[in-house]
């Protein structure tokens, strides 16, 4: 991986073994070429879900400003790509739930990442390798420009404006689904209860008088209100605790007070002559 990352910061430099190196431009004006390393993924059956071997082509070195519909449509003239992923770095991909989300687990790109970018056929593969054999590859065009610098500032700023309509809808639509699965799991719990399996055992969950279930926003303001209940009786002994050693200490002084005060009485009846112990 040492030798594979080396290979990568030299611009024009021998590629590693098995790898092929695509020469891509940003646009027309940009004069020195960046280099992507290109391989045929190929793993383990059943080891990758998400890209399978043959029809997978894993590319290195892939800069920032290069997301998915830019490598989808750098190797569309190689055959019908069918999606394009980019990772931090190489690793076993399983198949997910594609994200439908505009407001949550949206990720930042930052840095040199990887992509898998699967065709429908194989031969796409070898196509995009034989690309190494052209010019430099455009990735900004004049049909499809990619923004960069202060119009790209801008339009993250824009897309970072949160619509109300459309957040509260898209919440009200997870919550939904949400409770139609929770209510879905309840129904088939109840089903199997009591319900022996193949092997005869019966499963027995914990139910009490207070069964746990979510907190709802009554339980919760109750939950805070014991709370500050219970921070206010720990003030009020502490304040309690505060007047017994003032109340002690008070007591203290006064006993000193009148003892000097005795002292003072004896010595003024022995200056008198007054005090006739025996």
């Amino acid at each position: 991986r040492d030798k594979m990352a080396a290979a990568t910061e030299r611009v024009g430099g021998p590629a590693p073994a098995g790898y092929t190196v695509l020469s891509v431009k940003f646009g027309e004006r940009q004069r020195s070429p960046h280099c992507l390393l290109v391989k045929e993924h190929q793993v383990r059956e059943g080891a990758d879900t998400a890209h399978p071997p043959r029809r997978t082509l894993f590319v290195l070195n892939v800069p920032p400003y290069c997301g998915p519909d830019s490598l989808s449509r750098l190797f569309s003239r190689c055959g019908h790509v069918q999606s394009v992923d980019i990772c931090d770095k190489p690793g076993p991909g399983e198949k997910k739930e594609k994200l439908t989300s505009k407001f949550f687990n949206l990720k930042t790109v930052t840095g040199f990442q990887v992509a898998y970018v699967v065709f429908r056929k194989p031969a796409g593969v070898q196509a995009a390798k034989a690309l190494s054999q052209e010019g430099p590859l455009l990735i900004s065009t004049e049909s499809h420009p990619v923004k960069t610098g202060v119009s790209k500032w801008i339009a993250s700023y824009e897309a970072s404006i949160v619509n109300p309509k459309e957040l509260k809808a898209e919440v009200d639509a997870y919550m939904q689904d949400y409770d139609k699965k929770m209510a879905e799991e309840e129904a088939k719990a109840a089903e199997q209860e009591g319900v022996p399996d193949e092997e005869g055992w019966v499963k027995v969950t914990r139910k009490g008088r207070k069964p746990g279930l979510p907190r709802t926003e009554a339980a919760n303001l109750r939950v805070l209100e014991k709370e500050k209940q219970k921070r206010a009786r720990k003030e009020l002994l502490n304040f309690y605790a505060w007047q017994h050693r003032e109340t002690k200490r008070e007591h203290i002084a006064q006993l000193r007070k009148k003892f000097e005060e005795d002292k003072q009485r004896i010595a003024l009846m022995r200056a008198q002559r007054k005090f006739r112990p025996y």
